[in-house]
C-alpha cells in the first residue's frame, strides 16, 4: 500500500504543471486579482484588430485572443452599457495587450458615432460608451441634367443620396420619371457631415432650386411647430395631397388610355391607370395619407394594395411582389406599402397605379393636387427672415445672418 501511495503521489506531481493552469482557468478571478494572462501567441504589448464576421459571436470573435473565462467577464461588465450578444457583422473591434501579455482594453465600434470601451482597472473591468459628433459644414452644389438626375449629381462630384433628397423635395411638382429634360438645372444648399476630416454623410438640404425651362421652383426648409417641411418663398408648403409618382425613379411603360391592346389577353380595352416599369422588389410608396382598404389578392391585379384618401380619392397599387401593410392600417404619404412585382396578369415586373375620385377613374398624371395652407400668420416674420437668409446663401451671397446661425 505504501508503494502504491508513493507511486500515486509521483504521478500527480508529474501532471500538476499541466493540470493546474487548466483548473485555474475555470476559476473566476476575485475582485482586485490580476486578470488572465493571454496565450503566448498574443503576448507582446500590441493591439489585435479586426472586424466582426457574419454570424460570429463575441466568444468566437475573441477565442484566439482572450481565454473563455475572461470573455464571460468582459460580456458581463459591458452589459449595463451595451449587450455584446448584439455584435454586428462588419463592425470593427480591437483588443489591447500590455507588454506583459495581459489584457488591458477592448473596443467595439457600435456605429459611426458610438464606441464601447472596456478597460482593466485594478483587476476590475470597467465599461463605458464614448460618443462623438459629426462636424457639420454647409456647401452649395449645382449641376445640369444631361440624361438623369443621378448622372447630374454624380457629375457634380456628389453621391446618389443627394439626388434622392432633391427628388423628395420636389416630388409634388416634378415627375422625375417623365418630365425631366436635358438642360434642367438644380442648385442646393446642403449640410455635409464629417468624421475624421472625411465626409461621412449628407445632412439636411436647407434650400433648393430646380429650373425647368422658364419654370423655376425654389424650396426652403422651415420648422413649423414640431415638424420641419419645405416651403416656397411665399410660404406655401411644397407638400400636397398626392405625390406625382408612387415610385422614386423608374419609367412609364403604359399611360392612362381608353383603348389599349392588352399584352396578355390580346384585346383592346381601357387602361385606366399608369404602368411604371421597374425591377422586382423596387419599393412602392403611398401617394398620399390614407387608410388601407385592401391588402391582398385582387384578380388580375395580383397582390394589391388599395388606399382610401380624404375628399373621395382612392389609389390602387397592383402586381406587387410584397405587401408591407394590412387592411385597416393608417399610412402616411411616402410610407412604403409594398414592392414592385409581376403577380396577376402581368408580362413582367411593373407597378399598375390607379386613382379614382368618388368611384370614377382619373388620370393620376393629370391630377392637379389642391394646394396646402401657407405659413401661419404668427410665424410669417420668422419664416421670411430665415427664407431670405437661406436663399441668399443658395445664390452664393452671404445674406443676412441671424443670431445663433
Amino acid at each position: 500500500m505504501k508503494e502504491l501511495a508513493t507511486l500515486a503521489t509521483t504521478v500527480v506531481l508529474l501532471l500538476l504543471p499541466t493540470l493546474l493552469p487548466r483548473w485555474l482557468d475555470t476559476v473566476p478571478p476575485l475582485a482586485g486579482a490580476p486578470l488572465h494572462r493571454l496565450p503566448e501567441t498574443a503576448v507582446g504589448g500590441s493591439v489585435v484588430r479586426g472586424t466582426v464576421a457574419r454570424n460570429q459571436t463575441i466568444a468566437a470573435l475573441l477565442s484566439r485572443t482572450i481565454q473563455p473565462s475572461l470573455v464571460a467577464r468582459l460580456v458581463a461588465a459591458a452589459r449595463p452599457a451595451y449587450d455584446l450578444a448584439r455584435v454586428t457583422a462588419g463592425r470593427p473591434f480591437d483588443v489591447s495587450l500590455g507588454p506583459d501579455g495581459l489584457f488591458r482594453a477592448f473596443s467595439y465600434g457600435i456605429d459611426a458615432l458610438r464606441t464601447l470601451r472596456v478597460v482593466e482597472s485594478d483587476g476590475r473591468l470597467v465599461a463605458e460608451i464614448e460618443t462623438r459628433e459629426y462636424e457639420t459644414r454647409t456647401s452649395v452644389v449645382s449641376g445640369t441634367v444631361e440624361t438623369s438626375l443621378f448622372g447630374a449629381v454624380e457629375d457634380a462630384g456628389e453621391g446618389d443620396q443627394l439626388a434622392l433628397d432633391i427628388a423628395d423635395i420636389f416630388a409634388w411638382d416634378v415627375d422625375f420619371h417623365t418630365e425631366l429634360q436635358a438642360g434642367d438645372r438644380f442648385r442646393v444648399l446642403v449640410e455635409k457631415q464629417y468624421l475624421d476630416g472625411s465626409m461621412a454623410r449628407y445632412g439636411r438640404v436647407l434650400a433648393a432650386e430646380f429650373v425647368r425651362g422658364e419654370r423655376v421652383l425654389r424650396a426652403v426648409q422651415f420648422a413649423s411647430g414640431d415638424a420641419a417641411g419645405y416651403y416656397d418663398p411665399s410660404g406655401r408648403p411644397l407638400r400636397k395631397a398626392f405625390l406625382r409618382s408612387p415610385l422614386r425613379f423608374t419609367r412609364i411603360s403604359s399611360r392612362f388610355s381608353g383603348a389599349r391592346l392588352h399584352p396578355i389577353l390580346g384585346v383592346y380595352r381601357p387602361h385606366l391607370g399608369v404602368d411604371y416599369a421597374a425591377p422586382s422588389g423596387t419599393p412602392v410608396q403611398a401617394a398620399g395619407d390614407g387608410v388601407v382598404v385592401l391588402a391582398g389578392w385582387q384578380g388580375g391585379y395580383g397582390r394589391t394594395v388599395r388606399l382610401r384618401h380624404p375628399n373621395g380619392y382612392e389609389t390602387l397599387y397592383g402586381h406587387l411582389s410584397q405587401i408591407s401593410v394590412r387592411t385597416g392600417q393608417r399610412v402616411a404619404q411616402g410610407q412604403r406599402i409594398g414592392a414592385v412585382g409581376s403577380t396577376g396578369l402581368a408580362t413582367g415586373p411593373h407597378l399598375d397605379y390607379r386613382m379614382t375620385l368618388f368611384g370614377r377613374f382619373v388620370d393620376p398624371l393629370r391630377l392637379k393636387s389642391p394646394k396646402a395652407e401657407p405659413i401661419d400668420r404668427s410665424q410669417r416674420t420668422a419664416f421670411e427672415a430665415e427664407s431670405a437668409e437661406l436663399l441668399a446663401r443658395l445664390a452664393g451671397s452671404p445674406g443676412p445672418r441671424r443670431a445663433g446661425k
